[in-house]
């Protein structure tokens, strides 16, 4: 098992920024992939970044690509999403999430933080 808890979601104004942080615990030697991803109301769940854990590479949605960056710290178990520029569509419940092997889909996520709500104003 492991447990991920997020934090730092709040209300922003458009064009500000926002760093959100994952922290694993648990068996976070098994941890492959961490991916963040978001949920709108009234939308499904979407892929925002997913990075590898062993070498750092990096894939972001188009949406995000240019304005959002993930990275990882490995001696903390913690994986954080830099958000720069924001906008009103950014708004959502943000949440953390691991696989097993690389991939976009949330279906292939195995475990998942309770998410954090990101608010951006326009």
């Amino acid at each position: 098992q492991v447990q991920l808890v997020e934090s730092g979601g709040g209300l922003v104004q458009a064009g500000g920024s926002l760093r959100l942080s994952c922290a694993a615990s648990g068996r976070t030697f098994s941890i492959q992939i961490m991916g963040w991803f978001r949920q709108a109301p009234g939308k499904e769940r979407e892929f925002v970044a997913a990075i590898s854990w062993s070498t750092g590479i990096t894939a972001y949605a188009d949406s995000v690509k240019g304005r959002f960056t993930i990275s990882r710290d490995k001696a903390r178990n913690t994986v954080f999403l830099q958000m720069n520029n924001l906008k009103a569509e950014d708004t959502a419940v943000y949440y953390c999430a691991t696989a097993r092997r690389w991939t976009r889909n949330n279906d292939e996520y195995d475990y998942w933080g309770q998410g954090t709500q990101v608010t951006v104003s326009s």
